[in-house]
């Protein structure tokens, strides 16, 4: 698998705590988009781990396209989805 999976050709609103790790998912394999579920496993994928730097609302990328991960850049407006 050299480009991860498109899990959704739309982001996702998630809530974020300021202080909590999160692990962004970048293979589109995982069952909890946008978030790893371990999936990744096998590919030379690998999560993308961070800590909330504050409480708010975000918008998350699922077409694993962006290039702002983990935040949707618009991207997905770009791409032909079934």
């Amino acid at each position: 698998m050299d480009e991860p999976k498109i899990a959704a050709c739309q982001p996702k609103q998630v809530e974020l705590e300021e202080g909590k790790k999160y692990a962004y998912c970048t293979c589109g394999l995982s069952e909890s988009q946008p978030f790893c579920d371990g999936k990744h496993s096998g590919t030379q994928f690998k999560p993308d781990v961070f800590t909330a730097e504050k409480t708010e609302s975000a918008w998350f990328c699922q077409c694993k396209r962006t290039g702002n991960a983990p935040r949707c850049d618009g991207t997905h407006k770009n791409l032909s989805c079934e």
